[in-house]
């Protein structure tokens, strides 16, 4: 609607998990290379945490990109309120393998039998768990339970689990704390900063096809902070709809008052004035993901991030 009047080829604040829009901040920077550093180790299960809305969804699509650039086998599994037999149905179906049979003992056999295929085939195959908060104790412990496909000594399934902070808790559970102790690698997303909101809403716009004047004023793209938290998911929704308020105004550039109506017609207005942005610690740079890209190699995996975080057992705090 508004797309041609801000010359604009598409709409650059859809809420799609488009990896085009991946802003990279350090602490997403550091979270894709740790995630392709697990995988490239085969050290088993790494662990995504992050706030609604911070960009965990995608971050996955973009890691599924380079994935798949590697020769990578993957199976992504985002609606996790299921049941263990339909965990099975949907990593056989993922990966495409065929089983006649409705046992899970047989799947198990076949998923074994396949994976040591594409082991000795130089493929590494990597399941994807999304919004995994969701998912029960007894599927938790099926997921446990795949990391003992193996050989002497590698994993022949490299597992991704990303999900809300309550998965952090879920985790301390009794029932749980195998798993917990395979876990080799975490990481997390965070909201982001001032500075970083402002450079994420310039490029946005910019992949989008904007040139020429800037189309939000600062004190505009201060208010979008203010009013978001930072958080990504709020970024988008206030700056789509103060487009079309702007739109609907015929002007060319977004004020701080279309931002202000916005927020108030989604009550972000009252979240803003409760809740002050979170502190944040980054961890060291590991660079730029189209570096981190080559440690997906096109057959192993083959290098290491610059920063490469500690390869951590369990952890109690």
């Amino acid at each position: 609607m508004y797309q041609q009047f801000f010359g604009l080829r598409e709409d650059p604040f859809r809420v799609n998990p488009d990896p085009r829009y991946l802003y990279l901040t350090p602490s997403t920077q550091e979270a894709l290379a740790s995630l392709a550093y697990g995988i490239h180790n085969r050290y088993g299960i790494i662990l995504m945490t992050g706030e609604v809305g911070t960009g965990k969804t995608t971050l996955l699509h973009a890691l599924l990109d380079g994935l798949r650039q590697a020769r990578a086998v993957t199976a992504f599994i985002f609606n996790t309120r299921l049941s263990v037999g339909g965990l099975f149905d949907c990593l056989m179906t993922d990966f495409g393998i065929a089983c006649e049979s409705n046992t899970k003992s047989e799947k198990v056999s076949r998923l074994n039998h396949w994976l040591l295929d594409r082991f000795r085939a130089g493929q590494t195959a990597v399941l994807i768990v999304d919004e995994a908060q969701n998912l029960s104790v007894a599927v938790l412990e099926e997921i446990r339970l795949l990391t003992n496909l193996e050989t002497s000594t590698e994993k022949l399934l490299q597992i991704v689990l990303s999900g809300q902070p309550e998965l952090e808790e879920k985790l301390k559970c009794t029932q749980l704390r195998q798993l917990r102790q395979r876990i080799t690698i975490r990481c997390q997303t965070a909201a982001l900063s001032a500075e970083e909101t402002q450079g994420y809403i310039v490029k946005r716009l910019f992949i989008a096809g904007a040139e020429g004047q800037p189309i939000f004023s600062p004190e505009a793209m201060e208010s979008v902070y203010t009013y978001s938290q930072g958080i990504p998911r709020l970024i988008n929704i206030l700056c789509e709809h103060a487009l079309i308020h702007a739109f609907a105004d015929q002007t060319r550039s977004v004020s701080a008052a279309h931002v202000a109506a916005v927020a108030k017609d989604f009550d972000l207005d009252r979240a803003a004035s409760d809740t002050s942005p979170s502190s944040r610690k980054y961890q060291r740079n590991p660079g730029d993901w189209d570096a981190n890209r080559g440690m997906l190699g096109d057959t192993g995996l083959s290098s290491s991030p610059t920063s490469v975080p500690a390869r951590g057992g369990e952890s109690e705090q």
